[in-house]
């Protein structure tokens, strides 16, 4: 079967990309592994600044129908007193808002099967090779082969995933590495437009009011602490032993949640892999937290994921032939314009979360921002939570 574009991966990344493609009339297919819809470690939160891009894909008013509310005021929950300042004010639609990805995720591959893009689900990539001009991709389910081939591949599996594709990740393990883990609470009694900032010894973590009433509570921590955890809290698993170590380190989270009742189980995954990567590597275009990724602190994922797509949908549309010399310059032109865009954001991430995880840093940082709050709103700032994309205004 052979298309213009092969997308690999449908989360936020991948469904804008192939959405946005399949607006621009090229014929686009998308391979999505799990079944929707699916839960998945990620802080669910998307500033302002996503929606004019959801609206040019289609689904804006869709998805403030099913957010949460908006998010006005941003809060630091750590050992002491919580600590709240204003969210900046976008421009235009001025706060963001959360959504689960379990809703998130079937809005926007809805969006893109109605566009015409070809869905495979639950089908999973196992091999991406050359052939001639193009790419051959291998599909396959437990029952059934198929072989894909077009000229631009594009990879939205997330740096988490493991598998034998040339664009995944190597496999690594060490004491320094960030775990990730998430749940959803009801009747928790969270303000419901303040997103607080958790820090706890050896990792931080947020909660949002996303979707259908649910509090959506995602952190990460090192995996030494969370051997440490585990250690005081040997008769429970990880993500429970965690849990604990919030309630006991921050007082406000444990006001917040502490008579909360958990929806669903909790979810694990990692190790997290800030940094930035290559965007297009061996012919082969990457989306999302593939192509960079942002410490979590900052709780621009979604944000990072969709406006990467998009972003690469429009370099791709400058070309009517999807030809190697094309494709190259377009791999260019999108690292050039998605470091723009996000840079900053990452090396702020990393510098506020070795803040917030160093027991004496942590210590500064809540006497600063207790001092002057307004370092939260600076820090929300600088994370890009008021920088709207190229070409929106």
């Amino acid at each position: 079967m052979r298309f213009d574009a092969v997308v690999i991966g449908a989360g936020p990344a991948g469904a804008s990309a192939a959405l946005a493609l399949a607006k621009q009339g090229r014929s686009v297919a998308i391979v999505e592994r799990s079944e929707f819809p699916r839960r998945k470690v990620c802080g669910e939160f998307m500033s302002a600044v996503n929606m004019p891009v959801l609206d040019s894909l289609g689904v804006g008013d869709q998805i403030r129908a099913l957010a949460g509310p908006e998010v006005t005021q941003i809060a630091l929950f750590a050992s002491g007193p919580s600590i709240v300042a204003p969210m900046p004010r976008a421009r235009g639609e001025a706060f963001g808002r959360a959504l689960g990805r379990d809703v998130l995720d079937c809005v926007l591959l809805d969006a893109a099967r109605a566009a015409g893009v070809t869905v495979f689900q639950p089908w999973r990539a196992v091999e991406i090779a050359q052939l001639g001009s193009a790419s051959r991709v291998r599909i396959e389910t437990r029952q059934s082969a198929e072989t894909l081939i077009a000229p631009v591949i594009i990879a939205a599996h997330g740096s988490w995933e493991q598998g034998k594709l040339s664009s995944n990740l190597e496999k690594r393990h060490g004491a320094n590495d960030f775990l990730g883990f998430k749940a959803h609470f009801k009747h928790a009694s969270l303000l419901p437009n303040v997103m607080p900032l958790l820090a706890f010894p050896g990792g931080y973590g947020g909660m949002v009011w996303a979707d259908s009433d649910r509090l959506s509570l995602s952190c990460c921590i090192r995996r030494d602490a969370l051997d440490n955890v585990r250690s005081m809290h040997p008769a429970v698993p990880a993500a429970a032993a965690v849990h604990l170590h919030i309630l006991s380190s921050c007082p406000a989270a444990s006001d917040v949640i502490g008579g909360a009742f958990l929806e669903g189980e909790w979810l694990a995954a990692g190790p997290m892999r800030p940094g930035i990567r290559s965007r297009y590597h061996e012919d082969i275009f990457r989306v999302g937290n593939l192509a960079g990724e942002s410490h979590p602190i900052i709780a621009e994922g979604i944000s990072m994921a969709l406006q990467s797509g998009w972003m690469l949908a429009q370099e791709l549309s400058s070309t009517k032939s999807y030809d190697l010399p094309n494709r190259v310059a377009a791999g260019k032109r999108y690292s050039i314009s998605w470091r723009s865009q996000f840079s900053t954001r990452i090396r702020v991430a990393s510098f506020l979360a070795k803040l917030a995880i160093s027991p004496f840093t942590a210590t500064a940082m809540r006497t600063v921002v207790g001092a002057f709050p307004s370092t939260l709103s600076l820090g929300a700032t600088l994370s890009g939570k008021t920088r709207s994309m190229a070409g929106f205004v």
